[in-house]
């Protein structure tokens, strides 16, 4: 005879899961002990939430489901967040959750809480296990449904009397590859005929294309057919931006500077875009043509209604088009005379030495401490939309924002996950002191892991991005400060080390002794925000205005 939890655990080791992340609760005792017995760590956390933000970055830098665990009624109503993190940002993970016993019941209503339902707009599937029989293919299902396309978050409730019922044993079900099919001939062929005809193309790399099985293809495409590209906040790095076909970052939907790339465009090739993103553009019925290329059809929005779609596996999809197209196409380079001008507003005053730091300063002097392989997860806040701007990423998956959900408090579980998957790159959390504090807590867990991370905290004691909009909307300064503590002592006091930098010219030397030390280091700088008003409204309108008048 066999626990349900033995099986349980059986099946995650089947599944090739190496940690799990979580709280546990009495109602996960027995999967807890079967997991002692097991291969998996356990990696506890100091909050569920950050639990399932580690899980849901796992399965976006390795394509397969990170695994999470919570107990009943509190503790699952924590992974919310987590999983329309998961959900929003398409990151395969599986969620496993406990309950009261569900055959009988000493303790009432106490605690209990209807997971299943809550979690079911959260979620590709939330199910409730209700034999321990049904369990090896109950999980083989979970992580096929969770990496599937559109991958994304299953929950699964496991009751205590289900874990610890004893049955006798069950095959475990094994999991096979699922080939993906290519997009139909037809479909190239049209695309091929709108590429070819195209007098000013251009290429747009979204979130989809960020997938690990997606970036050997998409680069070639790209250096195949020669035509310039740019990308949305999440496909940054799908195809280095170090290449002389890049044209930049839509971090804004409209008139920021690589828009005039966009505007004069008579074909964008869109290439993952999933419009759970901010639009990258607006689509207008006198815009460019549209093409788009994913695993799955497009969702047509008001801002978004390609005229044709190339659906199937996106590298060798890819490919086929491209040997339609390559070595044809004599206007494939017609937009890239624009390039030096855009990347050069863009990264104006990049190196100003005014103290605080304006946000390009400290975008530039980042990106001169961390090397082509080193990852930067970001939290949520102004600063994402300038390092969305302005950071030039190698490597797909090397920048880490939330474009979906962008939700605060992701930042430091995000960079964590990447420094134990990593372990010899270097990994920089980027945090707003409002956005640290919502998963501080992580600290302890950095530490006791032994990970090592660097944590830039930017410090401007407001929520700085809703007191721009504030400002931006003329209405007045109020209700968006705080204080913080002293984040180099509130650092020490978790046995990590911490940096108050002082200067700006000690903003590069600082990040390179935290990263040459070793160990968790926090180092806090202040940020000077008025360049948002600065470039982000009165510039970019004065540059409308321009072209208004021309």
């Amino acid at each position: 005879m066999v626990k349900g939890s033995d099986l349980l655990v059986a099946a995650l080791e089947n599944e090739g899961v190496e940690r799990v992340f979580g709280v546990p609760g009495e109602e996960n005792l027995d999967v807890v002990e079967s997991l002692r017995k097991s291969s998996i760590k356990l990696i506890v956390t100091r909050h569920e939430q950050a639990a399932a933000f580690m899980a849901a970055t796992y399965g976006r830098l390795t394509g397969k489901p990170g695994v999470c665990m919570t107990t009943l009624g509190p503790g699952a109503l924590n992974l919310t967040t987590g999983a329309a993190y998961a959900l929003l940002g398409a990151m395969p993970m599986v969620m496993l959750t406990g309950q009261k016993g569900i055959l009988s019941s000493r303790q009432a209503k106490f605690q209990i809480v209807d997971i299943v339902n809550t979690f079911r707009p959260l979620t590709k599937l939330s199910l409730q296990i209700v034999s321990g029989a049904t369990i090896p293919t109950l999980v083989r299902d979970a992580f096929r449904i969770a990496t599937q396309e559109r991958p994304g978050p299953v929950l699964l409730e496991l009751p205590e009397d289900i874990a610890r019922e004893e049955i006798a044993p069950v095959e475990i079900v094994p999991p096979h590859p699922i080939e993906i099919p290519i997009a139909h001939a037809a479909a190239l062929d049209r695309a091929a005929d709108m590429i070819l005809k195209a007098q000013r193309p251009l290429i747009m790399l979204g979130a989809a294309a960020s997938r690990p099985r997606s970036t050997a293809g998409i680069g070639d495409f790209v250096r195949r057919t020669k035509i310039p590209f740019f990308t949305t906040q999440m496909g940054k790095g799908t195809v280095s931006g170090g290449t002389n076909q890049y044209m930049g970052t839509a971090a804004l939907s409209e008139r920021d500077y690589v828009h005039e790339a966009i505007d004069r465009a008579d074909l964008i090739i869109a290439i993952g875009h999933d419009t759970i993103e901010k639009p990258p553009f607006i689509m207008g019925p006198k815009g460019p043509q549209v093409i788009h290329v994913s695993y799955t059809a497009a969702n047509v929005e008001q801002v978004y209604f390609p005229q044709c779609e190339v659906i199937g596996d996106v590298g060798p999809s890819l490919e086929l088009l491209a040997d339609r197209v390559a070595g044809k196409l004599p206007s494939a380079s017609a937009l890239l005379s624009l390039r030096e001008g855009i990347l050069a507003k863009i990264t104006d005053r990049a190196t100003e030495g005014r103290w605080p730091p304006t946000p390009q300063r400290i975008v530039h002097d980042v990106r001169q401490v961390i090397p082509e392989d080193g990852i930067v997860a970001l939290d949520n806040g102004m600063y994402k939309i300038w390092f969305a701007r302005n950071y030039r990423t190698l490597l797909a998956n090397s920048l880490l924002l939330d474009n979906a959900l962008a939700t605060m408090g992701a930042g430091l579980p995000s960079a964590m996950m990447a420094a134990m998957l990593y372990p010899k790159n270097r990994v920089l959390a980027v945090c707003g002191d409002g956005g640290f504090m919502m998963n501080s807590q992580e600290m302890e867990t950095a530490v006791r892991l032994k990970l090592n991370l660097v944590i830039l905290i930017l410090e401007d004691s407001a929520y700085g991005m809703i007191r721009w909009k504030q400002a931006v909307d003329n209405f007045p300064d109020f209700g968006l400060t705080f204080g913080n503590p002293d984040f180099v002592k509130y650092a020490e006091s978790y046995g990590a080390k911490g940096s108050r930098i002082e200067s700006t010219e000690a903003i590069v030397p600082t990040l390179e002794r935290a990263f040459s030390g070793g160990g968790v280091h926090l180092v806090v700088v202040p940020i000077d925000y008025t360049e948002n008003k600065r470039v982000l409204v009165d510039e970019l309108r004065e540059k409308v205005q321009q072209i208004d008048v021309e």
